[in-house]
Order: C-alpha cells, then sequence, then structure tokens
C-alpha cells in the first residue's frame, strides 16, 4: 500500500495536471468507444441476470480509488455527482428495451444508444475541461467516476427489473 501511495504522490505531483486532463480524457474517449462496440456485439447474445448484474460490481472496485486523499470528494460534490448520475441513468433506463428471439431475451439495438453515448460523451468531456481549472484532477475523477456509478447502477437496476417482468410474462 506504501508503494502504492508513492505512486499517486508521484503522479500528483510531478505530472502537470494538464497532462493528466489530456490523457485521461483520450482515455475516457476510448473507452467510450470500446463501450459502444461492446454493446453493439452484446445484443446479438441472449441477455443474462448474471451479464446485467455484473458490470456494476466490476465498476465497483473503482471505490478503492477513495483510500487516496487525491480522490476523496467533498460531499456538496458527492450529492452532485450522484443527482447527474441518477439524470442520466433515468435516459438509459427508458431507452434499454428488449426483444424476443429464438426462446430468448436479447437487448433491443436502438439508434438512440449511439447518440445517448456520444452525448454523454461529450457532456463529461465539457464538464471536465470547464471543471478542471477549479477542481483538483484527482478529485474530479472521484466526481466523475461517482457519477458514473450512480448512472450505471440504477440503469443496470432498471434493466434486471424489465428483465423479469418479460420473462415473467413470457412463460
Amino acid at each position: 500500500m506504501i508503494k502504492l501511495q508513492e505512486l499517486v504522490d508521484f503522479v500528483f505531483t510531478k505530472i502537470p495536471s494538464v497532462y493528466l486532463i489530456v490523457g485521461s480524457t483520450v482515455l475516457f474517449l476510448f473507452m467510450g468507444t470500446m463501450a459502444f462496440i461492446v454493446r453493439s456485439k452484446a445484443a446479438n447474445k441472449p441477455i443474462s441476470p448474471k451479464r446485467i448484474i455484473l458490470p456494476p460490481l466490476f465498476m465497483s472496485t473503482g471505490a478503492l480509488m477513495f483510500l487516496f486523499e487525491e480522490f476523496r470528494v467533498a460531499l456538496p460534490q458527492i450529492f452532485e455527482a450522484i443527482g447527474a448520475g441518477l439524470l442520466f441513468s433515468i435516459i438509459l433506463i427508458k431507452t434499454t428495451n428488449f426483444e424476443q428471439k429464438d426462446n430468448h431475451l436479447y437487448v433491443k439495438k436502438s439508434k438512440a444508444f449511439l447518440f445517448i453515448l456520444l452525448g454523454l460523451l461529450v457532456v463529461r468531456l465539457v464538464a471536465k475541461l470547464i471543471l478542471s481549472s477549479s477542481v483538483d484532477v484527482g478529485e474530479l475523477a472521484g466526481m466523475f467516476w461517482i457519477l458514473a456509478f450512480a448512472m450505471i447502477l440504477p440503469w443496470r437496476i432498471g434493466m434486471l427489473v424489465k428483465y423479469y417482468k418479460i420473462k415473467r410474462n413470457f412463460n
């Protein structure tokens, strides 16, 4: 843990924040593109409760970042990030639907998903560029992780509810 703290200290003291912002933005755009590709391919496979639940479980490990002081977020910003995440999750819940094929349920392909994903990427990018001038890079990373988790968790719960409702009517 001490070596990891030394690495975090090095990154936040020796690397200029502009490089951290640019690097994390490039990484975010890459991850957004990968999310779209994965989601497109996932629509070709039957959905299951496990495939719905696992992404937020995997993402929850990111909360370990808050062990380090650099990533800790003040209480008002926590509530702001949760509020924004919940608003975004409503859009995802409303636009994620299922269809029945060959006695299985699939996530219905949606053209709106691409626009929603691109919209979220743009909003996040603009917010990051604006906030990076007044909020520390580590704290900003913490806020965006909270926002993302507060968006993905309700979305996946909503998907699970829809899944079981359709499955119940299906059988």
